[in-house]
């Protein structure tokens, strides 16, 4: 195995605290079609077979980096861990975004995909769960080999239809996501987000996939493509277990865009638990807040006891949403 563990201190000396604000050893990986891929492993010493390994897929735009203290937490509670950037992102990013055409539909067919086949490869015989933030939920369900992953957590994810977003913040949205990044990037050949603080530079093709006002993916640019190459979208390769959390102040991951997604999973049990931020004491935690550290009392263990069991705790806190 190619992985090298996070620290030179034996497993047993290291401390939660020094987990947590520990870095993976980086690594490259190609794609199929040859793109370098860069990304981040956490892993144990010793190999063991019947020890879980989780991916975790990030949000449209988000750097790998932003999930490395909740990887380096779930590396402490007995879990091998990958972080990657999808191609344009962080790790992966070329030398000059224009030109650089990547889609979603790149993203999850070519990206994850190599992390699935890099997952099997560096670690035979572990089991696979797989972590998707936002848009990383829907990737999990792009990739050709999604029937190797046993246990899927979501959160906040959907893939940006604009009817789905919260009615008090709809238009302002839209006119953020759907009119001003379109335009931005038909000037600069990419969307250039991190210079306006929203975020990571984009491709052009992820671009046209988010801004694209229609209520399925396959009718999303590179969904199109997708279907006209094999005749479906690869959803129904997965029969995880899938725990969605959303959370009720998030914008993006209204109930009606969780369940928008969900129902691509069509060969799997599927929970969805929604959360307010006061069932955990806050007074707000949005799209983005799940992964830091300050909820690593609260929010992070919903996730773990689903990647160790398959089931929720007794005293989960939120509510599961009724399923049709």
């Amino acid at each position: 195995m190619s992985c090298q563990h996070p620290s030179e201190l034996e497993d047993a000396e290291l401390s939660q605290s020094v987990l947590t604000a520990a870095e993976g050893t980086s690594f490259k990986e190609n794609a199929h079609d040859g793109y370098a891929l860069g990304g981040f492993t956490w892993c144990h010493r010793s190999p063991d077979p019947q020890r879980p390994l989780v991916i975790i897929n990030a949000a449209t735009s988000v750097r790998c980096r932003h999930y490395s203290r909740f990887a380096a937490y779930l590396f402490a509670n007995g879990f091998d861990v990958i972080t990657y950037d999808y191609r344009g992102i962080g790790e992966s990013r070329p030398a000059a975004m224009k030109g650089l055409n990547a889609s979603w539909t790149d993203w999850g067919a070519l990206d994850f995909e190599a992390m699935l086949k890099r997952a099997q490869r560096e670690f035979p015989g572990q089991p696979i769960d797989v972590v998707g933030h936002s848009f990383g939920g829907c990737a999990a369900g792009l990739a050709a080999s999604g029937k190797v992953i046993r246990r899927l957590v979501t959160v906040g994810a959907q893939f940006a239809y604009w009817r789905d977003y919260a009615p008090e913040l709809r238009w302002r949205m839209f006119g953020k996501w759907h009119v001003m990044m379109p335009l931005l990037t038909l000037l600069c050949g990419y969307f250039p987000g991190k210079r306006l603080g929203w975020l990571e530079d984009t491709p052009a093709g992820v671009v046209h996939d988010w801004s694209t006002p229609t209520a399925r993916y396959e009718h999303r640019p590179s969904g199109r493509a997708l279907m006209k190459k094999t005749g479906a979208l690869p959803f129904a390769n997965v029969g995880a277990q899938i725990l969605a959390i959303s959370l009720s102040d998030d914008p993006y991951g209204t109930t009606a865009a969780v369940e928008r997604l969900l129902d691509y999973f069509n060969n799997t049990v599927k929970t969805h638990l929604r959360i307010e931020p006061h069932d955990i004491g806050e007074r707000q935690v949005g799209h983005f807040a799940f992964f830091r550290s300050e909820y690593q009392a609260t929010l992070w263990p919903i996730a773990l006891t689903w990647l160790q069991t398959g089931a929720l705790a007794a005293d989960t806190p939120g509510r599961q949403v009724p399923r049709s």
